[in-house]
């Protein structure tokens, strides 16, 4: 780094421009404050946003556009089923179902009606669908569409109200409180555990604030990039966003603030410490945020568009919390002074380490015996790897929620009494003058309980098919695969097939072809970023070893959790790529901000000493920063949505593996094995080779007793 860039870098903490930097942040959120609160009107919740771009079904809804003349008026069905646990439907209950057919209709879509209530074949169960449109109050909708199947339902008999309609109201009522539920719990832990790391009742407000400003900025770009550059941007990447800017950038004030605190026992000056503190603290957060954002951008390769958008969006967050507290963080901390720290205030001239620490002890132990250590380590994570033998993928509609909403609760009823298929049919659209043919070869298809007729627009038809098995089963996948086979044998029908069982079906092989892709992408330009970091191979394949371990262990310490604490019934299909990048993008930092400062330290000390130094120097804050990572992405745990819920239990299971022990023991212990090839074949690994002998150097950076055995 040139010294005009180390100047630039350092400015925020400068006498003339830490004034400057805070007035610019203001004036910058004003500007942008007002775009921050419009994310959501970006939001895509289109029938496509959480599914493959190239998947088939994508392309039937699509097409299912052309039918509408307005995209606004999409039609979709809600199903009241009125049913008795045992025996037969009473006639009280049959009074209801009809007269609620009169009753739904305020509600119906125009050019609708309320279908008549549809007996089951065991007689136990009444079924009406109701169309709606589907329009920004499609919750409010629904929610006044159970109120009237509620109100006065018969004793002994059950009422419900699902369908895709209910299902997707569902949804959206647990996306519409998510972002404020996050927002406040990841809060609250930040704010619990940076008292506890500082013991300061002031000091913890700044990093709080930093970060503030980093949210604010990072909702305002993703805003203007969605709007004018086609970001794409769904409600689950959002509210993961912000959990995402808390825990990375809480991260990087721990690491400024603890190296800052150790200048201020250096040096008189708070300036000079603040640009002493950044200047070498700087390249780890600049490569931590490079491999954060460029890790996640990696998922711009994925084919589901879901994964894209949380990479994308993911990589912005990135970018906004390092620009936030490089520059807006220094400042605030050196305008305040020394006294922020109260009541633990670094003295200039006092030890930074008063005592031996916990992490010396640990170095030292691991220096005694490291290649014991290592092989340790080793065989604990291959261990937890042994959990993801046996693994079960793929979550039904009914499995996607902790606690079952209604919709889930009427397809539960719907499947109890009728084809299981009968509330959400498979849709088909083909040439109009192909329309017949293609019906009768869906007739013949196995699995399939019945086939009716949809719109016509233009040169295109629509056909509706129920199926016999439950739209996500492996059954009624299946049948899905059989009809795209029978109609793509009809000649000059040009037939999709889709629905939410062929979207169930094509996300999951979507998710199977993007571990495959991605994974290796994601690997490569780590290494890359590493590479450029430590000037060195050796070093990055050590390391990038490790998190590919660490990741795997974590899946399957998490599917332990998942199966017997949690009571998941099965992985989602995205959680294995998505916890893979973000754990290889987050849990890597801590090995970034380790092996600069050993690489730091090395050029100082020589190896072993400065593998040892740079371990007992960042422990205490690179723990404290994988315990806030971790918990923030624990927040989700409680969530509703068990896919979110999944994916905060694998990443806050990997970051505190890689925290206590790859961290601590595995990756310092194969440093120490390796000796100076650890730098192979960069100017380091030259250096070494001329210092004194590798058992001097070792004995060197012992405590004196182990010195002496040594």
């Amino acid at each position: 780094m040139s010294a005009r860039i180390k100047q630039l870098v350092a400015a925020p903490g400068g006498r003339r421009t830490k004034w400057l930097v805070l007035a610019a942040w203001i004036l910058l959120l004003v500007a942008l404050g007002p775009l921050a609160g419009k994310l959501g009107d970006v939001e895509d919740t289109g029938p496509n946003a959480f599914l493959p771009r190239s998947a088939e079904s994508a392309e039937l809804n699509t097409q299912l556009e052309k039918f509408r003349g307005d995209p606004e008026d999409e039609v979709m069905p809600a199903v009241a089923v009125y049913s008795v646990p045992d025996g037969a439907m009473t006639d009280a209950g049959r009074q209801k179902a009809e007269a609620d057919v009169r009753a739904f209709a305020p509600y119906v879509a125009a050019g609708e009606r309320v279908t008549p209530p549809v007996p089951s074949d065991d007689g136990g169960a009444l079924m009406t669908l109701v169309p709606i449109t589907d329009e920004e109050d499609l919750t409010d909708t629904i929610e006044d569409v159970r109120d009237v199947a509620a109100d006065g339902a018969p004793p002994g008999v059950d009422v419900e109200v699902g369908g895709p309609a209910a299902s997707l109201a569902d949804s959206v009522a647990v996306f519409d409180s998510l972002d404020a539920t996050l927002m406040l719990a990841t809060l609250a832990v930040v704010t619990v555990l940076l008292l506890i790391t500082y013991r300061s009742p002031v000091l913890w407000l700044f990093p709080v604030l930093a970060v503030g400003f980093a949210a604010v900025l990072t909702q305002a770009a993703t805003y203007l990039l969605a709007k004018h550059a086609s970001l794409p941007v769904d409600p689950q990447a959002a509210g993961i966003l912000m959990v995402l800017v808390f825990g990375v950038g809480t991260d990087y004030a721990l690491l400024l603030i603890a190296r800052y605190r150790e200048e201020l026992h250096r040096h008189e000056d708070r300036h000079e410490a603040m640009q002493l503190a950044l200047r070498r603290c700087f390249p780890a957060i600049l490569a931590s945020a490079a491999t954060i954002a460029v890790g996640l951008s990696c998922l711009y390769f994925a084919d589901i568009s879901s994964s894209r958008s949380l990479g994308l969006v993911g990589a912005v967050g990135a970018v906004c919390a390092f620009l936030a507290l490089v520059t807006v963080l220094p400042a605030l901390l050196v305008i305040v002074g020394r006294w922020v720290f109260w009541p633990f205030v670094p003295r200039y001239g006092t030890p930074v380490h008063g005592h031996r620490t916990v992490w010396s002890r640990i170095g030292a132990a691991v220096a005694r015996r490291p290649r014991w250590s290592w092989l340790m380590s080793l065989g604990v994570t291959a261990l937890l790897v042994f959990g993801v033998v046996g693994m079960d993928f793929g979550l039904k509609q009914s499995e996607l929620f902790q606690d079952k909403p209604e919709s889930v609760v009427a397809q539960e009823r719907i499947s109890a009494h009728y084809p299981s298929g009968a509330s959400d049919p498979a849709d088909i659209v083909t040439n109009a003058d192909a329309k017949d043919a293609v019906r009768a070869a869906v007739g013949k298809v196995d699995g399939v309980a019945g086939v009716t007729d949809g719109d016509t627009t233009g040169d295109l038809a629509a056909l509706r098919v129920t199926l016999d098995d439950e739209p996500d089963s492996d059954a009624a996948k299946d049948t899905i695969d059989d009809l795209r086979t029978a109609v793509g044998e009809v000649e000059g029908a040009d037939a999709l097939v889709g629905g939410t069982t062929a979207e169930a079906l094509d996300t999951q092989r979507a998710a199977d072809r993007d571990l495959r892709v991605v994974v290796p992408i994601v690997l490569l330009v780590v290494f890359l970023v590493l590479i450029g970091l430590l000037r060195a191979l050796v070093a990055p394949l050590v390391l990038l070893a490790t998190a590919v371990l660490s990741n795997v262990a974590a899946l399957g310490a998490s599917y332990l959790l998942f199966d017997h604490v949690f009571d998941f019934a099965a992985v989602d299909w995205s959680i294995p790529l998505m916890g893979f990048v973000f754990l290889t993008a987050l849990g890597i930092d801590y090995n970034i901000f380790l092996m600069t400062r050993v690489r730091e330290e090395v050029a100082l000390h020589g190896h072993a000493k400065g593998v040892l130094t740079g371990l007992t120097s960042t422990g205490g804050v690179i723990t404290s920063a994988g315990i806030v990572l971790a918990a923030t992405f624990s927040v989700f745990a409680g969530l509703p949505l068990v896919t979110m819920a999944q994916m905060g239990v694998l990443v806050g299971v990997g970051v505190l593996l890689d925290t206590f022990l790859i961290r601590t023991v595995m990756v310092p212990a194969l440093a120490l094995d390796l000796g100076k090839w650890t730098w192979w074949p960069g100017a380091l690994f030259r250096q070494e080779t001329r210092r004194a002998p590798a058992a001097a150097d070792t004995a060197a950076g012992l405590p004196e007793a182990d010195r002496v055995r040594a």
